[in-house]
């Protein structure tokens, strides 16, 4: 996706930053040219303060997004999902943070996924950074239940993690 966006974009480095931050964040530009969380409209100006650039380079990036067929398919269906990671606590959740060696290799989810089965702890939500968007993406476990010390020694013997981290 990210190929997509440099190609679109690569002559006009403030409409890219614009474009990977919608991605990033699940905004979505709808048919008019709208940019939204989900249904809610966010405007030009608000993007732009905290991107640093002009609304008219938010505004440009949409109107570019709208009139390539490739970007509108991607930017016209982006949801936006409540990440857990941060009320987890306050929920009675456990988060458990996973970064990978080369986070593009296959397999470390699932293997992950099915360790914490194995002791009987439930998944609750599970966020995986896309490492194409992300310099150091990491993939994020929140579960219901204690982590018990022998599950955190499994998952480090898993082949690619390079690292695990209990909030």
């Amino acid at each position: 996706m990210f190929e997509v966006v440099e190609r679109h974009f690569k002559k006009y480095p403030a409409q890219k930053k614009v474009a990977l931050f919608l991605l990033r964040k699940g905004l979505k530009v709808d048919k008019d040219g709208r940019i939204k969380i989900n249904d809610v409209e966010i405007p030009f100006s608000q993007i732009g303060k905290v991107l640093d650039v002009d609304r008219r380079v938010v505004e440009a990036t949409a109107k570019k997004i709208l009139e390539i067929e490739e970007l509108r398919k991607i930017f016209s269906n982006l949801e936006c999902v409540a990440f857990l990671r941060n009320v987890a606590k306050e929920l009675g959740l456990h988060v458990i943070e996973i970064k990978a060696t080369d986070a593009s290799k296959p397999g470390i989810i699932g293997k992950v996924a099915t360790l914490i089965a194995k002791h009987g702890i439930s998944i609750r939500q599970a966020v995986a950074d896309d490492p194409y968007f992300i310099e150091k993406p990491k993939f994020t476990v929140i579960v219901d239940g204690k982590i018990p010390g022998k599950l955190i020694e499994e998952l480090k013997a898993v082949e690619g993690v390079e690292e695990i981290t209990i909030v």
